[in-house]
């Protein structure tokens, strides 16, 4: 897998995306999930790769998975509920 696609693992409760290079982490979000809604709780990117996009590039990523699953997005985390706000054409999967 390439160094700059961003992997996702679920269960029934609790999933997460995340993006690694050289066998480290370095974005990652994390979400719970019940009754078809993904609340998103964390978005971190390590600190010697910020200003690079990937939270955003995280936020996309869960916005895409919850469209194609017919799921909505409760954005808790401050940092996705910025991203929320500067795309309205998201508010379709965002919970009101």
């Amino acid at each position: 897998m390439s160094n700059d696609s961003i992997q996702h693992k679920h269960n029934d409760r609790r999933g997460i995306f995340f993006l690694k290079e050289d066998d480290q982490t370095i974005a990652e979000l994390t979400y719970s999930l019940e009754d078809g809604v993904m609340t998103i709780d964390h978005t971190e990117t390590n600190p010697s790769h910020e200003g690079k996009g990937l939270g955003g590039k995280m936020v996309e990523e869960s916005y895409a998975f919850a469209k194609a699953n017919n799921l909505k997005i409760n954005p808790l985390c401050p940092f996705a509920e910025v991203m929320f706000d500067r795309n309205p054409e998201w508010s379709a999967v965002r919970v009101g």
